[in-house]
């Protein structure tokens, strides 16, 4: 079992001081480093509008959006106190807080469908994930932990099934009966540009995966002392996840494009054409609850899929990974 020790592991105080070098905060602002998933992309672009638009200053908070990247742990930050909030990429990292009892809560989820898809080649008569059964199928480490306990509940897939995922698509092209994993607004889109390859895509959300995706994650000690400033932070950055995804998006691209260099204008336009397609942001609960919103009901769903497969103790207390005291239910 991984303590909490580990939870907080080497590497903290480094990752602590860069994060601490924001600029000085202006008197009568509060302060909020946000924490996010990976490198600045378009799956973060609402944060960036918001910021670009000046929803976080009119409701007095002066935001810093920290961009996140592979040696960066968002639980680590926010468990040590290094950023006021943070990015959860999935409910996985919620629910591990809760197992490790660490006081933080998801207040509100971004992403109404986890973007997480596999991709097939198109020439292996796959239709359906079902098809996919047998198959060997590319994952991260990460992804063994999270989505795939779904993929082998219903769908009855095993472990053996699994070959290692290195964020290249090298293997997956040389190998025609291979799957793998990706976003929707990224992965079909690098596989089609460099291999003049289109995968068949299914996103696990619309076959049924229940997980959120893109929550922000605060700890008790900010939603107890300050809670103005979390309800805050969630209506700015829904305010500024509607204006990227159907206004003009373009004071946040810029904002994104130089945090991350790598990244280019045309990736970010598709991955917001994507978002939109699919209604990764805007859709389900968020069409009546409003972009940000969060269920009980979704998130007992999750939990007992994850408890089914043996990932959490059935008897978990699952609720105090979430508060829906800050979004309309």
């Amino acid at each position: 079992m991984t303590s909490r020790r580990m939870v907080l592991g080497a590497g903290l105080a480094a990752l602590a001081a860069a994060c601490s070098k924001t600029p000085d905060t202006p008197p009568g602002r509060t302060r909020i480093r946000f924490a996010t998933d990976w490198k600045a992309q378009a799956e973060h672009g609402g944060f960036y509008q918001a910021l670009a638009m000046g929803e976080y200053a009119k409701r007095g908070l002066e935001v810093s959006i920290l961009q996140g990247g592979p040696g960066v742990n968002v639980p680590q930050l926010l468990a040590a106190g290094a950023v006021e909030l943070g990015m959860g990429s999935n409910g996985f990292i919620a629910l591990n807080l809760v197992k490790e009892k660490v006081p933080v809560k998801a207040v509100a989820a971004f992403m109404q469908k986890d973007p997480q898809v596999l991709l097939a080649h198109p020439d292996q008569g796959i239709k359906s994930i079902a098809d996919m059964k047998g198959r060997p199928i590319l994952l991260s480490a990460a992804s063994k932990e999270a989505f795939w306990v779904w993929l082998r509940a219903k769908y009855g897939f095993t472990d053996s099934q699994i070959r290692a995922y290195n964020y290249s698509a090298a293997p997956f092209l040389a190998d025609k009966r291979a799957i793998q994993q990706g976003y929707v607004s990224s992965e079909p889109y690098t596989i089609e540009k460099e291999a003049g390859m289109k995968p068949a895509v299914f996103l696990l959300a619309d076959e049924g995966y229940p997980g959120y995706a893109t929550m922000v994650l605060a700890p008790d000690k900010l939603i107890n002392r300050n809670p103005d400033a979390v309800r805050a932070f969630i209506e700015a950055s829904a305010i500024g996840w509607k204006a990227y995804l159907t206004g003009d998006a373009s004071a946040a691209d810029a904002l994104i494009l130089k945090d991350n260099p790598e990244m280019t204008p045309e990736l970010l336009a598709h991955a917001r054409k994507v978002m939109n397609d699919y209604g990764i942001i805007d859709s389900g609960d968020a069409k009546t609850l409003g972009i940000g919103a969060m269920t009980d009901q979704r998130w007992a769903e999750f939990f007992q899929v994850t408890a089914d497969q043996g990932v959490y103790p059935k008897d978990m207390p699952y609720k105090d990974a979430y508060t829906l005291a800050f979004l309309k239910t």
